[in-house]
């Protein structure tokens, strides 16, 4: 095999490895490392890979919508609801079902809500020691263009994209002076 003389010094742009260095974290890899190669399981390598990838690529994933995505799913109630990434709260919800969700993290008032309801959270090395193979899970994640940032990208003329603007006063990005109908025609 030669050397590839056009991509030679380019690095490959997937991660092997988290880029944090939290310490319950690297032992999840360690663990998960472990299942997808000794388990035949597909559930433990997408998990794993979930577990390498940045917080803007792990996004939030509130109460409402866990609840509205997994509605239809047959016997919930028996299944582990599990994300990697973090778990809210929604104010908007008024009845939380009866849910088991494993995740990384939870918010103290989700935790509390869904304990509340008779559900449990797991933490996902819990969910390795019941479900190792990921058997009888729903995995879900969160939206990840829902940020405030995704706004904004693309932001050109004719692209309806939000400007990073003041204000949507008279006074801010109007082009006054420059049309009669905005004020004046210099």
């Amino acid at each position: 095999m030669g050397i590839d003389i056009q991509k030679h010094h380019v690095k490959k742009g997937v991660r092997t490895a988290p880029a944090s260095e939290d310490p319950y974290l690297a032992l999840l890899v360690k663990l998960y490392r472990f299942l997808a190669r000794r388990t035949d399981s597909s559930f433990n390598k997408v998990i794993l890979h979930r577990l390498f990838l940045s917080k803007t690529n792990r996004p939030p994933l509130s109460l409402s919508r866990i609840a509205k995505e997994t509605a239809s799913a047959p016997e919930r109630d028996s299944k582990v609801i599990v994300t990697v990434g973090t778990v809210t709260d929604d104010v908007r919800l008024l009845v939380v079902p009866k849910l088991s969700i494993a995740a990384l993290r939870f918010t103290a008032a989700a935790r509390e809500r869904i304990l509340k309801a008779g559900g449990e959270a797991l933490t996902l090395d819990q969910l390795a020691l019941r479900s190792p193979k990921g058997a009888n899970t729903i995995l879900l994640r969160g939206k990840r263009t829902a940020r405030e940032a995704v706004k904004h990208f693309g932001m050109g003329p004719h692209k309806h994209k939000k400007p990073f603007t003041l204000s949507k006063g008279r006074k801010f990005e109007r082009g006054r002076g420059r049309r009669k109908s905005r004020g004046f025609k210099v």
